[in-house]
């Protein structure tokens, strides 16, 4: 599997591809209706130009229901796990949406590569600058979201605060879900990369704290 594979993926026109379109329309009723999605800052997001989207995680909702909250204004290419490449099927749907796969605990230079390709062409990355789902825990930022800000300095930093996904799956209690768009403090001289990825997301988490899966 060859990362920059997923970034080419994306209509080189700007329109969305049908497989994403199709993933939004397949995620409709669970996020919109029984999610009950509040979208919040949706102008924030802009709808051309390189921009950079951290975003909070945790559940495996999130990366869907942040899409689906911004599909009116971008198509997100954003980040995630290769071990989800290792199905055949979802595969062909993750290079279909244009996301890139990144290996964690290494340093995947592929990807770096591939989410760089994606901001000089105009592109929108998503990415959870956690690394991982939070699981109930407060993890520590890592560096990647500050070397692509630094390594992009043209895109805009637009942050997607999500809320309430750990709670889909309490059947037959229906969650509230809440994607919060919006632009982080301007950054202080000098700031470093892991710097940057710690500020952004300390905001991201004053705007939707740690949450875990609640089984009552």
């Amino acid at each position: 599997m060859n990362p920059d594979r997923s970034a080419a993926e994306t209509d080189r026109a700007g329109r969305i591809p049908p497989v994403y379109r199709a993933v939004m329309a397949a995620a409709g009723p669970i996020v919109r209706w029984w999610g009950r999605l509040e979208v919040v800052g949706l102008h924030h997001v802009p709808t051309h130009g390189a921009t950079i989207m951290p975003a909070n995680h945790d559940s495996a909702w999130d990366p869907v229901v942040i899409a689906y909250a911004a599909r009116r204004r971008r198509q997100i290419q954003a980040l995630a796990k290769a071990s989800l490449w290792k199905n055949p099927l979802l595969r062909r749907v993750l290079d279909g949406m244009g996301q890139i796969p990144v290996r964690r605990g290494q340093a995947d230079t592929d990807a770096l590569d591939a989410a760089s390709q994606c901001l000089s062409s105009g592109g929108c990355l998503g990415i959870f600058p956690e690394g991982s789902r939070s699981q109930g825990r407060q993890l520590r930022a890592r560096s990647g979201v500050g070397r692509l800000a630094h390594a992009a300095p043209q895109a805009r930093i637009v942050c997607a605060a999500v809320s309430g996904t750990v709670d889909i799956a309490r059947f037959p209690r229906r969650p509230r879900l809440t994607v919060t768009f919006f632009e982080p403090t301007p950054p202080p001289p000098g700031e470093s990369a892991i710097e940057l990825a710690t500020r952004l997301t300390a905001e991201l988490r004053a705007v939707a704290p740690v949450a875990a899966a609640r089984r009552e």
